[in-house]
């Protein structure tokens, strides 16, 4: 017997949904606003009763690499948002292929966000840069340093 399995989103709880999507739509990312999402059959999904929230859903331009932001207006969460070393424990950092890691950095410092660490190419392969979004969330931008670029 043959399955399929493929990749559909990564889930983000975040406390100012506002602010975390326009990060995203602000380095040229695409967004869908699902709505408010309540009732039974999220308590049980989610595992917690009196569920209120609101979803943002975030893709790359090409309409791939889904990221659902999730706002509980209830119930409420017990920690706050914060900033952790890249070696913390859980979701480390999400990336995209970009075609110019350094015009992305410039733009997200036009933003008001800073890189973790510094811009570094990984030999000749790849640039790489680690943006440090809102509540803590950490945006991998990877350039092919081989990929033909679009002429203009």
């Amino acid at each position: 017997m043959t399955t399929s399995i493929s990749f559909d989103h990564v889930g983000l709880v975040v406390d100012d949904l506002e602010k975390v999507a326009s990060f995203f739509t602000g380095l040229g990312f695409t967004r869908d606003d699902l709505g408010t999402s309540s009732g039974s059959w999220v308590d049980r999904i989610v595992g917690l009763p009196g569920t209120v929230e609101q979803l943002v859903l975030i893709s790359g331009t090409d309409g791939s690499g889904h990221i659902e932001l999730t706002k509980f207006t209830s119930p409420a969460s017990d920690g706050e948002p914060r900033d952790l070393p890249a070696n913390a424990y859980g979701l480390r950092h999400i990336a995209y292929r970009v075609v110019d890691v350094n015009a992305k950095v410039a733009r997200a410092r036009e933003l008001g966000y800073e890189l973790v660490g510094e811009v570094a190419d990984y030999r000749d392969l790849f640039r790489l840069a680690y943006v440090r979004g809102p509540e803590g969330l950490i945006l991998e931008l990877t350039e092919d340093l081989n990929a033909p670029h679009p002429t203009e």
